[in-house]
This record gives C-alpha cells, structure tokens and sequence, in this order.
C-alpha cells in the first residue's frame, strides 16, 4: 500500500475584497502518495498555484481566509505556527517558482543564495555548503558549475537560471517539491531537459512533486497523476493515459484540443468556450487548398527581401583584455511574401528576436540590406523609417509592459493614428479605435479603462488592436502568445489569422513553440547560432526535417497521444 505524504481535504480560499469575500478556492480535496508526480493543470486564475501556496503557508494571513485541511505525514499544516512552517519550508517542502528572475535576489550571486539555504537548514560550514552547493550545481547539469557559482543572476541564461532555482529546492533534500510552471518561459529543448531533471532527481531522491502547468501535452511528460483544475473546482483527475485518452469533463476535452496539432492543420483552433458550449465543427485545411494558397502567395514578387544581414556585439574589455565580439545574426538572407506568415523558431540565444528588431531597424544591422517594396531600410534616415513605422509594426511579447499604465486603452489604440495623422479628428479615432477594439473581441465600454484591469489575454488583443490601428502591411509577432495559457492562446491564434485574412496582413511569426509556429507558419526559417539552419515550406520540414538540429527541436515538441 503506498504511503500517503500529502492529504488537502475540503480545502477552502477566499481573498478579501471591498465587496467582501470572494471565493477562488471552492471545497477541493487530493493527495499526494510518497515517490509519485502529481501534475495540477489548468488555465490562469483556476486556482492551481493558490492552492499549492496554501500548502507553503505563503498566503497573505490578514487578507485571506483558509478553511479546511493540509495533512503533511498527518500535521495538519494550516494550524501549525510561523516558526513552525519556516522550519518545514525548504526542508521537507520546497518550491519553484515560475519566474526564476523575480525569485533570485539580483544582488546576490547565484552560489551564495544556495549556500544560505543549506546553512540556515543543515547548520553546515561555509566550506561544506559550498561544496554540497557545487554538486548540486552538477547534479543540475550546470555548465561551468565555478563560474556560475559566482556570476549573478543576470549573467546567466533562462534555462540555467531555472536550474539554479531547481538546485535551490532540492538542496535539503525535501520531501515534496512543488514546481509551479517551471518551463513556461523555455524554449522547447530546454524545457524537454528541465523535465527529465525533474523526472531523474524524483527516481534518484525519492522525492514527491507536485507539477503545477497549463500544458497538458508537457505534463503527460512526467506525471503519474493528473488533477484538471477549472474556476476553482477539481472537475477531473486520474492517471495520465486515462485522462489523456478517455477524458471525462469538456474542459479536460478543450485543453487537450485547444493546442495546435502537429498531424493535422485546422482552419480555426477549438477554445475552451467552443468544447463549454459543444458548438466546435472542425474544419481540416486540404493540402490541395495550401497548395493553392501558397501558388497565388509566391507568384508575386517579395514585401521583404533580407541579403547578408548581419548584427555583431562588442563587449566594452577592460583594461587588460581586448574587445571580444558576439555575431547574433550572421550572413542571413530570405524572402518574405505579401500575405504569407513566415516561421522563425530555434532555441534562446539563436538570433530570433535579434533578427526581427534589425528588420525593424530598432536594432540597426552591422552589414547587409533590409529590401521593403525595394527599398533599402537601412540606407535610411531616422524620419524616413519613422514614417515607415505605420507600414512595419510589433506585437511584443509582454502586453503589459509594452502598454502605458497611465493611459486608458482607448487612447493607446487613438495614439499611433494621431502620431500618423490618420482621420480628421478625435472623434473619426474614437470611432476607429472603437470599431478595433469590437475587432479583437473587446467591448466598447473597455475604453476608458486601464491595462491593469484586463487579464493577459485580453491586455495581449489590445496589443493587437493598437497594432493594427495602423493598417500595417508587415507585422513582426515577437513571442506574442508564449506566455499565455492554451485556450487564450488559441483565441489570438485564430484572431491574428482572422485579421490576415481580413486584411491582407504579413506576419514574421517569432516563437520557441515549435507547434504553434508550424500551425501558423506557411513557410518555416529555422535559426541556430546566428544562422539560418534550414528553410522551406513548414509542413515539408516538420514531416521530413534535413538537419540535425531541426530534428533535435521537433523531437522536443510534447507527443500528442
């Protein structure tokens, strides 16, 4: 008989409001059995890393209340004092959390906030803490586990800053780890890495986990069980196959389906409210129709042409060293089309957004041409690419802060067509802005209203609406819909595609998810080390990938079952 490590019964939380109590919570109860993965999964806001913060006893006590039970080995963890949790916190419980950067101290270094910790839990030496702290580092897959044991947080990649934070929970050898999103941000490959840490430390430490995600194709991955978390509710839970191959409840049915398939291409991703609502017909893009398409696409001549461009870094040497230098795009050319989408994908640090900020001439290129309607934009001067702006604009990949928090989203929208004299007056962009916002799916009376207000669905649509207040012909999407949770992400899909549709848009589509940009892409550029690794039609590299490191990526891509 397994052991029970973790029991939640009848668990309750309600945050304080003006207005009162406001449940988020509603009566959940699981557990969690010794040497087992358990994988929370749900859609922002369904409660899955409440909960878990519960269990840390990391809620803000005067503006929360907490009913019912969190056995841990039979102590019921929400009547235990502070001191009490403190001593439990990192030692028999830890955490990861989902933003690495927010959650290391940027002034420390990395292997002197893992030191603490030991110390502080296992009373070790300063020498000791050091060398335990190194072998996790290793134990992590760390390169350079010295240099990295003194560089600061900054200094280091996404992937390795997780993996300092990983280092970091199981330094005392906890009994259960909590892990909430912890791949989020990574690209593909080092997500599939970060997952098979997780899985050979949990079979060489015995360890519990509980995997908190709103993938449910990255947690079949790792996790014994499943918990479907929906509005604060467990409306489904039960071993992985089961639940992936015989799911139950409709919301189960829209987040297995809501993320684009790699066998087949739909015209229109299924949302969460479509399985809700039982209204989804789907409807199969032919390869005869694709074929058609991409004939009438390539028969004109190109909106952009890219020849040998290049963006070389210097670093600043001091006094004893001499000036290194970085290529992040080297020699690259292609071509895009009027109407087409263009993939580019590869891993973090591969030139992507480099790439995409030089054809923008944020960033301006070391060598090469920027061809748009034939002409060079980087023989250009500062107003006439400014002018250019209303033609080549950006979805950035953080709605929020690409949004001023100051200024009412209906100003944001009119903003760009007063800067570019577009209509006559205020009242002709109001109307506009108006009309867009209905566009993307918002309602008139959101206005007035402030970016801080909406959910990151919503404040990316708005993105979208202030982008294409300009009617753009080419639009660059950096990373626009990695942060968000499956069904949000397959409403943008649908409406970036609706829009080109509408309007005859170009995308450069940027993206580390490698099933969302072959959904999109008509035709793939793959980038590693600052070039281009391979090129074509993104159907025919995804079934038959040349290079080994194209193959490497799709190999990465969660199986579907």
């Amino acid at each position: 008989m397994t052991e029970k490590l973790l029991s939640i019964k009848n668990l309750c939380i309600s945050f304080k409001t003006d207005h009162g109590y406001n449940s988020v919570i509603k009566n959940i109860s699981y557990s969690l059995d010794k040497n087992r993965i358990v994988a929370i999964v749900g859609e922002s806001g369904s409660g899955k890393s409440v909960s878990s913060l519960a269990v840390m006893g990391l809620l803000p006590q005067a503006k929360v209340k907490v009913k019912g039970e969190v056995l841990f080995k039979n102590n019921n963890l929400l009547k235990t004092t502070q001191k009490q949790l403190r001593n439990i916190r990192g030692k028999k419980i830890s955490m990861i959390f989902q933003e690495p950067m927010s959650s290391l101290n940027p002034s420390l270094s990395c292997g002197y906030q893992v030191v603490e910790i030991i110390k502080q839990h296992l009373g070790l030496s300063e020498k000791e803490a050091k060398n335990d702290t190194l072998e996790l580092f290793r134990k992590v897959k760390l390169p350079r586990p010295e240099k990295i044991f003194e560089s600061y947080p900054h200094q280091i990649s996404g992937g390795q800053k997780q993996r300092v934070m990983i280092a970091m929970a199981i330094a005392c050898k906890p009994d259960i780890l909590i892990a909430d999103e912890p791949t989020t941000a990574l690209d593909v490959t080092v997500q599939k890495k970060i997952i098979l840490l997780l899985k050979g430390l949990q079979q060489e430490t015995r360890m519990s986990i509980i995997f908190i995600s709103h993938d449910l194709p990255l947690v079949s991955e790792i996790a014994d069980k499943i918990i479907v978390m929906y509005k604060g509710k467990i409306v489904e839970e039960g071993n992985t196959a089961d639940i992936f191959k015989f799911p139950k409840h409709s919301y189960t049915k829209a987040l297995l389906n809501s993320r684009p398939s790699l066998n087949k291409r739909l015209k229109k991703l299924p949302t969460v409210n479509d399985f809700l609502e039982n209204t989804f017909k789907e409807e199969v893009v032919t390869f005869q129709e694709r074929k058609e398409k991409h004939l009438k696409i390539y028969s004109k001549p190109p909106l952009l042409e890219i020849i040998n461009l290049e963006k070389e870094y210097f670093s600043k040497p001091s006094i004893f060293n001499k000036t290194t230098s970085v290529k992040a795009v080297d020699d690259v050319s292609f071509k895009v089309y009027e109407g087409e989408t263009l993939g580019l994908v590869g891993e973090s640090g591969c030139g992507k957004s480099t790439l995409g900020n030089a054809i923008l001439q944020l960033d301006r290129a070391t060598a090469g041409s920027v061809f748009y309607k034939g002409v060079d934009l980087t023989k250009l001067s500062k107003n006439d690419i400014r002018s250019l702006r209303k033609d080549i604009q950006i979805i950035f990949q953080d709605p929020y802060s690409s949004l001023n928090p100051k200024i009412s989203i209906g100003k944001a929208i009119m903003e760009p067509m007063k800067v570019h004299n577009l209509y006559n007056n205020e009242k002709e962009r109001k109307q506009k802005a108006i009309e867009i916002l209905n566009r993307v799916g918002l309602e008139e009376e959101y206005f007035n209203r402030y970016p801080h207000e909406f959910s990151g669905g919503q404040r990316q649509r708005i993105g979208i609406a202030r982008t294409i207040a300009l009617q753009p012909k080419l639009i660059v999407c950096d990373e626009s819909v990695s942060a968000l949770d499956i069904s949000v992400q397959a409403q943008v899909l649908n409406l970036l595609n609706e829009l080109k549709e509408r309007f005859g848009f170009t995308y450069i589509f940027i993206s580390h998810d490698l099933a969302v940009v072959k959904y999109m892409s008509d035709q793939l550029l793959v980038m590693n080390k600052g070039q281009i690794e391979e090129i074509g039609e993104a159907d025919s590299i995804y079934a038959h990938p040349k290079k080994a490191y194209t193959k490497k990526l799709i190999k990465a891509i969660p199986k579907e079952f």
